[in-house]
């Protein structure tokens, strides 16, 4: 089997040097100036010292730009990190310093001081005034690390994933096995590019040879405006962005032929709603670890196989085990996944991936189960896990923000249902001394992101454990009768 290719990008801009890559905004960009852009921030990177080898972490918001920083690291064999737009600063050196990050691109809009003093800061805007200097452009190795996407989990640091080139190639021949590739097919990215949802579309658009229309936001009137305008066939949601999607538009844009929606199963309505008004959506089960999807469900299926997401893609594996034995049709285990889009490991976290790994495959610490079919039934997405809005909230990393505060003596956190962003997270906590809710939230503004602060803090005098004095998450929501602060 072939580890290298030659790079995605240069060799696209050979084979269909006009065909239209990306579109943002008003500027619209050939996949020849696409490569000419990227080559020449690139060799801007290089006058700037950074080299094959090197980690760069990325931190902007979706723009043209951002995705010639991409493709820029790429064309000099540097690995590219993507740090979250709506994290803290203090999250953000955490990853920086874990990542052993050399340099940090960014743009005006973020405070390049908070960094400086850990690594070297680079601006976008102003790189593109320097003069450049000639590069060798480096093939892609496909064991290789191309992109490193932190996510948190139960012990409430967060991990870097290593997807390399291999991971990506893989995920996008994949997805198109299932969904398909006509020479119409344009994909509208409004979710951030530091998601693999987002980012995974560039990776799509290059193997394709097809066009990515890049939104900065999701906008409901911008989106449907744009589908309209640029005749886009292909879209990525999540629950929120479909919801608000369905609620401005009696009948589905006619250029769309998938909408792939990411972020748990849909509820009932929402999918009777989406029949009704012709959208085609398609469920699917993915994460970081997995590049994206690993398991989709078409619309044909979407009703009689309510709340399913779907069977494994092509290449991909899946099967349900508990306590070591595989499960049969319809019992309750942990999902385990396996292909060639799995994550080569977390970074620099052993002790991570010996638990996580097993005989190849990835222990996805969810809960499901197959039925008769083989169509996967996600029960419960990584037990504690809250997702709201599409971002991934996980308990343990908003826990330990809160037991760091002088006045808290035990901290728990859990999702409670909310009408706009799915869930969202509260708190129950057990205090030294007395203090408000508006101190928490200031306090846990400066180490978090905003959509982990917990919405409401109840004071309990103890929280529910077992025998083990493990916290029992899931018997919180009963403590809301508590006093709230």
């Amino acid at each position: 089997m072939l580890t290298e290719q030659p790079n995605w990008l240069m060799q696209r801009a050979q084979l269909t040097p006009e065909r239209i890559a990306l579109i943002y905004g008003n500027q619209t960009v050939t996949f020849a100036e696409l490569f000419a852009a990227s080559k020449r921030m690139a060799a801007q990177f290089a006058a700037h010292s950074v080299r094959k080898g090197d980690t760069a972490a990325i931190l902007l918001q979706n723009r043209a730009e951002m995705v010639y920083a991409i493709h820029a690291c790429f064309l000099l064999g540097v690995k590219a990190v993507l740090l979250n737009t709506k994290l803290s600063t203090h999250e953000r050196l955490f990853q920086l310093e874990d990542s052993r990050a050399r340099v940090l691109v960014t743009d005006s809009s973020f405070d390049k001081h908070h960094y400086e003093h850990i690594v070297q800061t680079i601006d976008v805007d102003e790189l593109m005034k320097g003069a450049a200097v000639e590069i060798e452009i480096q093939a892609m190795q496909l064991d290789q690390t191309a992109t490193l996407m932190y996510t948190s989990g139960t012990t409430g640091k967060p991990k870097g994933v290593q997807q390399t080139f291999g991971n990506h190639y893989s995920s996008a021949v994949s997805s198109a096995l299932n969904l398909g590739i006509t020479e119409q097919d344009r994909w509208l990215i409004a979710l951030p590019l530091f998601h693999i949802s987002g980012l995974s579309a560039l990776f799509k658009s290059v193997i394709y040879g097809m066009t990515v229309v890049l939104h900065q936001r999701f906008s409901v009137s911008d989106v449907l405006d744009s589908i309209n305008r640029h005749q886009v066939t292909m879209l990525s949601a999540v629950q929120t962005m479909l919801a608000s999607l369905l609620a401005e538009t009696s009948r589905c844009p006619e250029s769309i032929r998938c909408i792939l929606l990411g972020g748990g199963p849909a509820p009932l309505p929402l999918l009777e709603e989406c029949r009704e008004k012709g959208f085609p959506v398609f469920q699917s089960y993915g994460m970081t670890e997995t590049c994206s999807q690993i398991v989709t469900l078409s619309p044909e299926f979407s009703m009689k196989k309510l709340g399913s997401a779907g069977k494994p893609l092509f290449s991909c594996e899946i099967k349900i085990e508990r306590d070591g034995q595989a499960c049969k049709p319809f019992e309750h285990g942990e999902i385990m996944v396996k292909g060639p889009n799995v994550m080569k490991s977390y970074f620099n976290r052993e002790s991570a991936n010996e638990s996580s790994f097993q005989n190849g495959w990835l222990k996805t610490g969810d809960l499901g189960y197959l039925d008769s079919e083989g169509f996967l039934y996600v029960l419960d997405r990584r037990s504690d896990l809250i997702i709201s809005g599409g971002e991934n909230i996980y308990p343990a990393e908003v826990e330990s923000v809160l037991l760091s505060h002088p006045a808290v003596a035990e901290a728990g956190v859990s999702g409670a249902e909310d009408k706009k962003w799915g869930k969202v997270p509260h708190a129950f906590l057990v205090l030294h001394k007395p203090v408000s809710a508006e101190d928490l939230t200031a306090y846990c503004k400066e180490r978090l992101a905003k959509y982990k602060i917990p919405v409401k803090f109840f004071r309990l005098d103890r929280l529910p454990r077992n025998a083990s004095n493990k916290l029992l998450r899931n018997q919180l929501k009963d403590a809301r009768k508590g006093e709230l602060l």
